[in-house]
Parts: C-alpha cells; structure tokens; sequence
C-alpha cells in the first residue's frame, strides 16, 4: 500500500526554493506547492531597513539600535517586539533601554515564556525582549503587537557542532557551507522572526530589521525576497507616522 506525507509551514521555502528543506529531509522527488498568504501585508505591514547603523560587530551596534528604535517605540506606544540574535545583546539592551522609555519592560529570563506573554498582552503597552525561543511559536493577535524590531540576521554559530558536522560534510561533497547551510537557515529563522508581526486578517504593523548586511552584501537579497510583501519605508519618519495612524 502507497503511502504520502505532506508537510505543510509557512518557513519552509528560501524565497520559492524548497530544496533546503527537501535535501534534509532526504527527498528527491518531492512535489512542492507554494501559497500566497490569505494576510493583505502591502496595506497593513510596514517593513524599514535603516541605513544608519554600523556593522553588528561594532561595539556601539545596541546603543546605535536603540536610538532608532526609541522613537519607534513612542510612535508606537510601546506594543513591540525587540527579537535578539543573543543573550547578551538583549541583556545590554534591556540596561540601556531601561531609562529610556516608560513603557512595561519583559525580558527573556526573568520569568518563564508563557508569564512574560501573558505580562505583555494584559499591559497593552508592554515592550518585550526576547531572543531565539520568542523568533517562533509565539501568537499575540491584535493591538498589543505592532511593532517587531529585529537586531541582526540569525546566523548560526560556525562553533556550534552540529553545524560544524554539516558543514564538513558539505565541503567534502563538493559542497558550499555557507549557501547550502548557513543561509537557508538564516533566511528561514528571519521569516519566522518576522512572522510574529501579523498573525490575523485584521493585524497591522512594522517590521524593522536592523542589520545593515541586509542592504549592503549580495545575499541580502535572498533575505529581501524572502519576506512576506510589505511595503518598504524610506525614512524613521515613514514608520512613526504609520505606528501612529
């Protein structure tokens, strides 16, 4: 007796490539279907890559952060998001942005996920820092989410050993760590990221992703065009005016 599986996500494809996901799981012949989301993103998202930042490895990349993103905040009269790609970025943010907003601070590791959640959506304005375990599984529907900043793009660490086993395994296939590895993953984990701003028909919001290599490295692009459709904004400007509305 024949027998089928069917998966079915919303991050399985890099742009409209599934082979990332298929080579994995093993499957060769695979029949692949992509759908476009039932979410109207060009009218009720919003999505700004700064061009002000420095590199993430400069040392003044979360303070510079945080002075793109306060003026968000109040724009947005907190309801935000901050996903991190690391404790200790978060952990340097949650200090910095401590004086400088009024809003309900909810921070990774202060209490359990589930708490924190719960804190953010009763506060109606709460401001939440989380890193990885918040890019994915988390659902807050309506006003109390409108903003999602996302500091750099998730790449995995070259130490971690699983990756390190991948990639010696790629190179010595002939294979390309980096294009058959490390940016796929990088590319899914985003779009799970930013797939925590509009979980319902009637969301509305803003994306800001804060890494400059978005913009500036040839791979950005793959990033860019596998993102859900929202309209680009030129200026801080655009965004605040948009939070307001």
């Amino acid at each position: 007796m024949d027998a089928a599986w069917l998966f079915t996500s919303a991050t399985l494809s890099v742009g409209s490539d599934f082979r990332h996901f298929t080579t994995q799981m093993g499957l060769e012949d695979a029949e692949t279907l992509q759908l476009d989301s039932p979410f109207d993103y060009p009218n009720n998202a919003l999505m700004w890559l700064p061009d002000q930042l420095p590199e993430p490895r400069d040392p003044e990349f979360v303070p510079a952060l945080l002075d793109v993103v306060v003026p968000l905040l109040e724009a947005s009269r907190g309801r935000a998001f901050l996903l991190f790609t690391s404790h200790r970025s978060l952990r340097r943010a949650a200090e910095l942005l401590a004086d400088r907003v009024s809003f309900p601070l909810f921070v990774q590791g202060e209490n359990p996920r589930s708490v924190l959640l719960e804190q953010f959506r009763e506060s109606g304005e709460g401001v939440l820092l989380g890193s990885s375990s918040f890019w994915e599984g988390v659902d807050v529907i309506g006003d109390a989410l409108s903003l999602v900043v996302i500091d750099k793009l998730p790449f995995s660490a070259p130490d971690d050993p699983v990756i390190e086993a991948r990639s010696e395994l790629l190179r010595s296939t002939g294979g390309n760590p980096f294009t058959q590895l490390y940016l796929p993953q990088a590319v899914i984990a985003l779009k799970q990221g930013a797939g925590r701003l509009i979980r319902d028909v009637n969301d509305r919001g803003a994306l800001v992703i804060c890494d400059p290599r978005i913009r500036t490295r040839s791979y950005g692009r793959v990033f860019r065009d596998s993102l859900p459709p929202m309209r680009e904004a030129g200026s801080q400007s655009e965004v605040e005016e948009f939070l307001s509305g």
